[in-house]
C-alpha cells in the first residue's frame, strides 16, 4: 500500500536522509533507521567509536515559528529513552549510549544542519 505523505512527513523523511548522510560523512556506522518498539520510534541508531548514538532528527521549513530542537520535549525524551533501553536489551549492547539531536531547517532547496551531541541525558 502506497500512502500519500503529508508535506510535513516529506520534510521529515528528507531531513532524516540528510542527517543519515551527515553521520556517514562524520564516520558513524548506521545500525538502524526508523527502528520501532511498540509505539516508540528511534530515527537513527548509529555507532560512533565505542558509543551507541541515538539520534533524533527534527526538520522544519524556515516558515516554522520554532527551532526544530524545541520539539524535543521532556515527554519525547522519555519515549526516546524507553525505546533506547528496549534496543539495548534486544541487541545485548554494552556500549555507552549517547543521545544526539540533528535539527535541519530548510530554506527552499537549501538547508542548515545543526548536530547537537549529548543533547540530553536520561534521568534516573
Amino acid at each position: 500500500m502506497n500512502k500519500k505523505l503529508t508535506p510535513q512527513q516529506k520534510i521529515g523523511k528528507k531531513g532524516e536522509e540528510i542527517a543519515r548522510q551527515h553521520l556517514i560523512m562524520q564516520g558513524y556506522e548506521i545500525l538502524e533507521t526508523n527502528w520501532y518498539f511498540h509505539h516508540y520510534e528511534l530515527d537513527i541508531i548509529a555507532r560512533d567509536g565505542d558509543e551507541l548514538v541515538i539520534v533524533e532528527v527534527k526538520a522544519r521549513t524556515s516558515s516554522s515559528y520554532e527551532h526544530p530542537s524545541e520539539a524535543v520535549t521532556n515527554r519525547k525524551i522519555r519515549f526516546l529513552v524507553n525505546a533506547a533501553e528496549a534496543y539495548i536489551q534486544q541487541h545485548d549492547s554494552n556500549l555507552d549510549t549517547r543521545f544526539d539531536v540533528i535539527s535541519i531547517v530548510f530554506f527552499g532547496d537549501n538547508f542548515n544542519l545543526e548536530h547537537i551531541k549529548d543533547a540530553f541525558y536520561p534521568t534516573i
